[in-house]
């Protein structure tokens, strides 16, 4: 829905504390529209939230409210010798943590994490192991808040036997042309299918314990200090629920592997560097190794292969569905989106070995 001038600013008065000199759209996000606020002395970030994506836009918000403070109770007990903060819910003059719209949409505020910025694609190997390190403090923080307190607000979210089934349905009534591209997703996604059960699998057997994830942990969810280069926040909240922590894992390192990017059209040339990979989990168990377990370490391949797929998969069954999900900029932008993640999970099954190794050593 577009926006004017107008509107943006009687929805940002509801949650200003002051008066409102600029309102513009900010970020790259494909679900939810953002704006950046500024006022004389502050700014905030403006959401419009897509309900058609969350359903439950209250349950979003109680979730985002629950964890923030719990972070911040725990922040400020613990002794970091570094950074770090969380985005804060803002209320609106009456109180609420929402406000909804004339037209009905719904509207919410967070707090700026000021004199910071994010990447699409790592920067060094030093960038590397701060997006590591970042999940794995954002893991630690949530790791003792009991995952049943948290609404389940997207039933199927990072449950790839669900995308699948999705796909069947999303297949069985495409007319789409079956271009060379297209044959080869189809067959990509035939060859592959029998494994996406990985992780439920593991869950249901009790191998892999249901944890809070982040759901949506990608390179550029990560806010870097613009002095100091070292991560200071984990962003994008929405997405909190209970799941397993091997999807955060597998998307995070999906999205930072990947030296060119998810937005390339030059998918041949994907390829997911073992080197990167190191980096970030050597930072994120230096966190995370407090509550890691033995079958935590043995199914992390299977999540950094799954993520790639089931993100391809979600890509390829929008794009037949005629994008109805993700925002797009041009007709095939789902099915090359699609084919970055098939290939990178390509480059993910012929590295196995020395992917595995890196594994062993971090134990």
């Amino acid at each position: 829905m577009i926006q004017t001038q107008n509107n943006l600013n009687i929805v940002a008065n509801q949650f200003a504390n002051g008066a409102i000199e600029n309102v513009e759209a900010f970020g790259s996000g494909n679900i939810n529209d953002t704006f950046l606020v500024t006022l004389k002395e502050s700014k905030f970030i403006l959401q419009r939230i897509n309900t058609q994506v969350f359903c439950q836009p209250q349950a979003v918000m109680q979730n985002i409210r629950f964890c923030t403070q719990h972070i911040s109770d725990r922040l400020s007990k613990s002794s970091l010798d570094r950074r770090w903060e969380t985005p804060q819910v803002i209320f609106t003059s009456a109180n609420q943590d929402h406000y909804v719209d004339e037209n009905g949409s719904f509207w919410r505020a967070l707090s700026l994490i000021e004199n910071s910025r994010s990447h699409d694609t790592i920067q060094n190997l030093d960038h590397a192991e701060e997006i590591g390190y970042a999940l794995g403090m954002f893991h630690s923080l949530i790791s003792d808040l009991p995952p049943e307190q948290l609404t389940d607000t997207l039933e199927g979210f990072h449950i790839t036997p669900r995308y699948l089934e999705q796909y069947d349905r999303v297949l069985a009534e495409t007319t789409a042309v079956r271009a060379p591209e297209v044959n080869y997703c189809l067959k990509f996604i035939c060859d592959r299918q029998f494994w996406a059960h990985v992780l439920e699998n593991a869950k249901d057997s009790g191998k892999l314990m249901l944890r809070l994830m982040h759901g949506d942990p990608k390179i550029n969810n990560i806010l870097m200090d613009t002095t100091t280069e070292k991560a200071v926040s984990v962003i994008d909240l929405d997405t909190i629920k209970p799941g397993l922590i091997h999807y955060d894992i597998g998307d995070c390192l999906r999205s930072s592997c990947n030296a060119v990017g998810e937005e390339t059209q030059d998918w041949e040339a994907v390829r997911f560097e073992p080197d990167l990979c190191q980096g970030v989990l050597r930072g994120y168990l230096t966190e995370a190794k407090v509550f890691f377990t033995e079958q935590d370490y043995l199914y992390l391949f299977d999540a950094i292969r799954l993520i790639a797929f089931e993100l391809g998969l979600r890509f390829f069954t929008d794009y037949l569905a005629g994008d109805v999900y993700f925002k797009t900029t041009y007709p095939e932008h789902n099915l090359m989106r699609s084919l970055v993640q098939f290939s990178l999970t390509q480059s993910i099954e012929s590295q196995e070995s020395s992917i595995c190794k890196i594994i062993e050593d971090l134990r």
